[in-house]
């Protein structure tokens, strides 16, 4: 399985920061791709999503499902078809020096290429699913970024500069 994980520092409690991500709110105005997003059940655990998404000529409606919670220190995801991806949202607290409230957060994906369903998307023709697998890849990193850095500038309520720590690669397995 490939993988993402991009990791930052909110400037508030986590509990502020786990309800904010259980919530799901304004994740389609985070990505340059995701067109909607649909929300069945109260955002714990077996609640599903319906995200729409567009990208070159092609268009597709994933469906996730939170699979389980750990208030407030985590949210499970996992795509419930067409492709083996999964994924949580990690929720840290931090010691300061000063006492103030810093929590470290973390958005993974983990995703096997090779497993997407024939006919998942309807792709014009001489182009190959692999190809658009190619092609997409890198705009995953771009796109959990762009996420994690929006997501702190709607909990702290102003933008900055986000420092992320982004890494790739293949999956170890463990969680």
């Amino acid at each position: 399985m490939d993988r993402v994980e991009v990791s930052t520092v909110v400037y508030l409690p986590p509990e502020d920061v786990y309800e904010f991500l259980l919530e799901f709110r304004e994740y389609a105005s985070y990505s340059e791709y995701l067109r909607s997003v649909s929300q069945f059940g109260d955002g714990g655990a077996g609640t599903e999503y319906a995200l729409r998404f567009e990208w070159w000529k092609l268009h597709y409606t994933a469906r996730s499902e939170v699979t389980e919670i750990e208030p407030p220190r985590r949210i499970e995801w996992r795509l419930r078809k067409d492709l083996d991806a999964s994924g949580r949202w990690l929720i840290e607290p931090l010691e300061t020096a000063d006492g103030s409230a810093e929590t470290e957060v973390t958005f993974v994906a983990e995703y096997a290429p090779g497993s997407a369903a024939d006919g998942i998307v309807d792709l014009p023709r001489f182009v190959s699913l692999g190809w658009v697998i190619e092609r997409i890849k890198p705009k995953i990193r771009e796109e959990a970024g762009r996420i994690v850095r929006r997501v702190v500038t709607d909990l702290e309520g102003e933008e900055r500069d986000v420092e992320l720590r982004i890494e790739t690669g293949k999956s170890d397995g463990r969680r």
